[in-house]
């Protein structure tokens, strides 16, 4: 019966959505939310004071949400160009699982309810930044930055750098010098992160007409410019010791970190421009998602452990 109505539907012009649950958590960009929301977490439980254990749920429960909305609006945007891609072509858009209209609503509909909840239950501060983070990643790079300049990752790399921000404000209320810190240490690890995935996959970005810096500035300039980041990267890394936030230990802990770093950013600056295997690039790629997970884990150990003691 359900068939014969869909055929019915079908030949009245209606279409028939074949989307199933998994397509629509798809477009909220799992992977690249699971680290945003650790980043997250960890911001909350680091921050100075304490929050009901229910609230705190509901703060990491609304920047999921509003994460994976953005993630849903930058899908929705970049249908053409992820149609083009071929790491990206079987996304629910360009696949044809999901309309574009389809993934608007729904990315527009977390967005509203990620922050209304936010603002609601947690406090305004955090929901209007909450909300800022949407916007900047959702319009102002994915709409304008990402197709304008070479310098797109830099920019809106911010973006991806708020979270733990966020999270410091739903505790807190406010900002510090302390989160700012922590921002820091995403914002100057993700230009090195997405320029060595830009290298081995120029070709891609080239078809699509993205701006990569290795596209439009060539690959010497691109690998320079990653080995100077690593740098920028590896003393972030070390902020929150050296301003006082973090133990001795976690210093040590995120300087052999940064070490690594540079070093395998330094096997990228050696790689020959033009190279047909970009191993050195692939290598980077994958050891620099690890270090922000072990950097955040590192911060987030140390706190659980103080206040344990305390």
């Amino acid at each position: 019966m359900a068939t014969l109505e869909n055929e019915v539907l079908a030949d009245q012009g209606v279409r028939i959505s074949t989307a199933t649950p998994a397509d629509y958590f798809a477009l909220l960009k799992p992977r690249v939310m699971s680290l945003v929301v650790f980043t997250a977490v960890v911001g909350l439980v680091v921050a100075p004071g304490d929050i009901n254990p229910f609230i705190g749920f509901i703060a990491i429960l609304c920047i999921t949400v509003g994460a994976g909305a953005s993630g849903a609006l930058n899908m929705w945007y970049e249908a053409d160009i992820d149609k083009i891609m071929k790491r990206t072509a079987n996304r629910p858009i360009p696949s044809g699982r999901i309309t574009k209209n389809e993934a608007l609503g729904f990315g527009l509909t977390l967005s509203f309810m990620s922050v209304l909840v936010m603002g609601i239950l947690v406090n305004w501060f955090s929901a209007s930044f909450l909300a800022f983070t949407i916007v900047y990643y959702a319009v102002f790079y994915t709409m304008w930055l990402k197709r304008a300049t070479p310098q797109n990752i830099v920019i809106g790399g911010a973006a991806g750098a708020f979270p733990p921000m966020i999270g410091w404000a739903a505790v807190t209320g406010n900002v510090s010098i302390e989160s700012f810190a922590l921002f820091a240490i995403i914002f100057l690890w993700t230009p090195p992160h997405f320029w060595a995935l830009a290298l081995f996959k120029k070709s891609d970005y080239g078809a699509a007409g993205i701006p990569m810096m290795p596209n439009v500035k060539g690959e010497r300039s691109t690998q320079n410019q990653i080995f100077g980041y690593a740098f920028l990267t590896a003393a972030a890394g070390v902020m929150p010791w050296a301003i006082g936030f973090a133990s001795t230990g976690y210093g040590v802990v995120s300087a052999l970190l940064g070490a690594v770093f540079i070093k395998y950013s330094y096997d990228v600056w050696m790689m020959p421009s033009d190279s047909e295997t970009n191993a050195p690039a692939k290598k980077l790629f994958g050891f620099s998602i690890l270090y922000l997970f072990l950097v955040f884990s590192a911060l987030l150990v140390e706190s659980i452990i103080a206040r344990v003691m305390a």
